[in-house]
């Protein structure tokens, strides 16, 4: 296994300025991001675990995005007659366990790590903010981390409004130990990885319906549509980060978060950001 495959994150492009420009972004109606547009090419290309970054959603003829609502044992709820495209069914078992009583009535935050909360990679930073040690096939490899800016109080007052749960498509080889320096505070609840994700046309891809969550009380915040390409009704898009440390998209997103933690449910005030 190669360094860079144990990371699931878009190519930085001054680190690949050769590789071609992804055409527009088909994956979601919803990639928006809460502050003005910052002049940034679209980025396409991923390093192995994305073959395509714009995923097409099946056309409005074709049946629903929504995977199938099951109960414990697997089964379709009683009343659902919606069609559904064919994904894997959720197990019989949910990814999370149950809420504890310290999350009791808050709604659940599925949080992203590469270029969300974080950018890493196996060439050197100067200024990096963690150096990881991964062992890939039998030698010890260092990591640069970088933090996002406002990544600190982005998640303090996460974890305050909401149960958060870290979800990444990269290997917990990787991701386990960064987030063991990023979260000093105990903010993540739990921790899913490569092997909770649904390997759906190319594309490591977070299916909330397998959380064991009611999916209107359920977010996403994440830099890649791909990602959440079965439920983009429930996406908090944000813009891919690499390296500007002026960029303040997590400071602006706490604001619209506090609101979203007083809403009934996440649909509407989420279907105000994408219809912006």
């Amino acid at each position: 296994m190669d360094g860079p495959a144990i990371i699931t994150q878009v190519t930085n492009p001054k680190e690949d300025e050769g590789r071609a420009r992804g055409a527009g972004e088909k994956a979601s109606q919803c990639n928006v991001s809460l502050k003005k547009q910052r002049s940034r090419g679209i980025l396409s290309s991923f390093f192995c675990c994305f073959r395509d970054y714009n995923v097409e959603a099946p056309p409005p003829s074709s049946p629903s995005v929504l995977p199938p609502l099951v109960e414990e044992n697997g089964g379709l709820q009683k009343g659902d007659q919606r069609q559904v495209i064919p994904i894997p069914s959720p197990p019989a078992k949910y990814l999370l366990p149950e809420v504890t009583v310290l999350d009791y009535g808050k709604k659940c935050v599925v949080i992203d790590l590469d270029e969300t909360l974080v950018h890493s990679s196996f060439k050197p930073i100067s200024n990096a903010d963690f150096i990881v040690p991964v062992e890939i096939d039998g030698t010890i490899h260092q990591v640069y981390v970088l933090k996002r800016p406002h990544v600190d109080e982005f998640l303090q007052r996460m974890g305050q409004l909401f149960e958060c749960v870290l979800f990444t498509a990269s290997l917990a080889k990787y991701a386990d130990p960064v987030a063991d320096l990023l979260d000093r505070w105990g903010v993540f609840r739990a921790r899913l990885f490569r092997e909770s994700c649904v390997f759906h046309r190319g594309n490591y891809v977070k299916d909330l319906s397998r959380l064991g969550r009611e999916l209107s009380k359920v977010i996403i915040v994440d830099n890649s549509p791909a990602s959440y390409i079965f439920h983009p009704e429930n996406a908090v898009p944000v813009q891919s980060w690499f390296d500007d440390m002026t960029d303040t998209e997590l400071l602006d997103l706490i604001p619209f978060f506090e609101g979203l933690s007083r809403e009934d449910d996440v649909y509407s005030m989420l279907h105000r950001l994408c219809s912006r």
